[in-house]
């Protein structure tokens, strides 16, 4: 009776865990592909480069995030043994960055966490409850807190990398961060992309694992992929 008692429980875990693997990698598919800027490389200019980069009067201002920003996070996870990468998004986001000369002196951005949504409605749930308790702190803000010097501005269609500072706000906590980020001048505007490491301890996010079940890393990324109009 043992036997066949274990035999069964090895068998549903088998057929469990190839349940689960089918479900991640066919039925499911591969996570989506981080953020960041479809463009030629920094090094290969646009093909009208024999044009002049354009002054820094070009793009003086106040910019404004505009229609197909995206933010998110990308967190590596273990579902029932099987590797799976977690990505949630939003397109819910306000802000804007302003540019003096050649710096940026002041930019700022918030997100409406309640409308982070992955491929998951359980992990949705857990998102929104336990992890990051989106009634009580309903939004996520990131503020420059030191100007980025932009150098001689490109070319349309070229891809310049700059260092970042700022305070990112999640869960009600306030912690400074600092980051790279990638930025391009289209014909439309500028559009910036880039990720920020988040270990949740460092803004008191309880750790996504859950019941044993899914397992994650301590730490997970933010990601974002911001257009800027001027209109």
């Amino acid at each position: 009776m043992w036997r066949w008692l274990i035999g069964g429980v090895v068998a549903l875990a088998i057929v469990v865990v190839g349940g689960i693997w089918l479900y991640i990698h066919v039925i499911e598919g591969p996570a989506p592909a981080p953020l960041s800027l479809q463009s030629a490389p920094a090094t290969t200019p646009a093909a009208s480069s024999s044009a002049p980069a354009p002054s820094s009067g070009a793009v003086t201002g106040t910019w404004h995030v505009a229609a197909g920003s995206v933010v998110g996070y990308r967190v590596n996870e273990v579902l029932a043994g099987q590797n799976n990468v977690a990505v949630g998004r939003t397109s819910v986001i306000s802000g804007t960055v302003t540019i003096r000369g050649a710096s940026t002196t002041a930019a700022s951005f918030t997100v409406q966490m309640a409308t982070i949504k992955s491929d998951q409605s359980e992990r949705d749930a857990q998102f929104n409850g336990r992890i990051m308790d989106t009634a009580a702190y309903p939004t996520g803000a990131l503020t420059l807190t030191s100007p980025i010097a932009l150098g001689k501005l490109p070319a349309d269609g070229v891809i310049r990398t700059y260092g970042a500072t700022g305070n990112l706000t999640l869960h009600g906590h306030t912690r400074p961060v600092t980051f790279s980020l990638q930025a391009e001048r289209t014909s439309a505007g500028i559009e910036v992309s880039g990720s920020i490491p988040v270990i949740f301890a460092d803004w008191d996010i309880p750790n996504p694992s859950f019941a044993g079940f899914v397992t994650t890393q301590n730490h997970g990324l933010l990601e974002f992929l911001i257009k800027f109009s001027k209109s």
